[in-house]
């Protein structure tokens, strides 16, 4: 029997388009409910005005509807220019994807529909989007523009991410980011969906980390893990073959006797990442496979509003 492919699974569920627009619209009908009240109808025109601001532009008929000061935006106050990085090493390909379960269900799926919904977003809001992958090699690099060819380009660079997993491909993190950071030189939101398992120096991933913040880009990066096994560590005391995705290395033990120590250096990295990307004011927000796609919109937009 033919194994269905991760392309054929999208076409059976829908087009990456337009399930990142649906995912789009349906966070826009409801910013009514949140801090953005006043974008839903309008959003990729306007900005919240900040006292002190001349009052020129200020759009009084919104306001009357929202109670809330919005100003006018014009085409130069869009050219915001953003630059989505993907990991896309073996371990990306977790979990391994069986039956009826959706392309997105996986880290690298979730991180091309999110790419997608950011891209999607974007588009509306006329911005510039480039886009950089990586695993043992520097495999896909598009600088940022705007245009409708080079949207479409991007987003078939997207689902060709999602043919069958990669076997045994390790990730260069450090050497890939260094060179990514150094392409891009126009500031920049730099969005970043890794796993970060990186074997190595981490004093030397964090300065990396680091270089991406060169010419005052913002950085935000997504950390995508798979909550219940990567994180929880959530299997039953039955013994199990465990193996590297990576590597092909393996290991076979029983998961409750390894439970308590591999959640305590799991925790001890995160903490360590995560005060990392505060003391160098990259955004950092650890996000599980399954997790709510409007955690990754809310995102970048609080981040998009606080890069002037």
């Amino acid at each position: 029997m033919k194994i269905e492919s991760q392309r054929e699974k999208i076409s059976s569920f829908q087009h990456l388009e337009l399930l990142a627009n649906q995912i789009v619209e349906g966070f826009i009908s409801g910013m009514h409910k949140s801090p953005f009240h006043g974008f839903s109808a309008e959003f990729a025109e306007h900005k919240v005005y900040n006292v002190g601001e001349s009052t020129k532009h200020i759009d009084w008929k919104l306001f009357a509807k929202t109670d809330r000061l919005y100003t006018k935006k014009f085409e130069e106050d869009t050219n915001l220019r953003c630059h989505i990085i993907i990991d896309n090493s073996s371990s990306m390909h977790y979990p391994k994807l069986e039956g009826k379960e959706k392309f997105f269900q996986n880290k690298i799926g979730f991180s091309v529909l999110a790419s997608a919904v950011l891209m999607n977003i974007l588009k509306k809001q006329r911005d510039a989007i480039g886009l950089s992958v990586f695993s043992e090699t520097y495999e896909y690099y598009a600088p940022e523009k705007g245009s409708d060819r080079h949207h479409r380009m991007i987003l078939n660079a997207l689902e060709n991410l999602l043919e069958e997993p990669k076997v045994k491909i390790s990730t260069d993190t450090i050497t890939f980011l260094h060179q990514i950071a150094q392409k891009i030189h126009r500031r920049s939101m730099i969005i970043l969906f890794t796993d970060m398992f990186q074997s190595g120096d981490e004093e030397k991933l964090f300065t990396a980390l680091q270089h991406l913040k060169h010419n005052k880009h913002k950085v935000v990066l997504f950390h995508v893990i798979d909550n219940k096994t990567e994180l929880n560590f959530d299997f039953d005391n039955a013994p199990r073959k465990f193996i590297d995705m990576e590597t092909g290395d393996e290991v076979n033990i029983f998961a409750d006797n390894m439970k308590n120590e591999y959640e305590k250096g799991v925790n001890s990295y995160f903490k360590k990442l995560a005060l990392t990307c505060v003391q160098n004011k990259i955004k950092y927000l650890p996000i599980g496979v399954g997790d709510s796609f409007e955690k990754v919109l809310t995102t970048y937009l609080v981040e998009k509003q606080n890069f002037g």
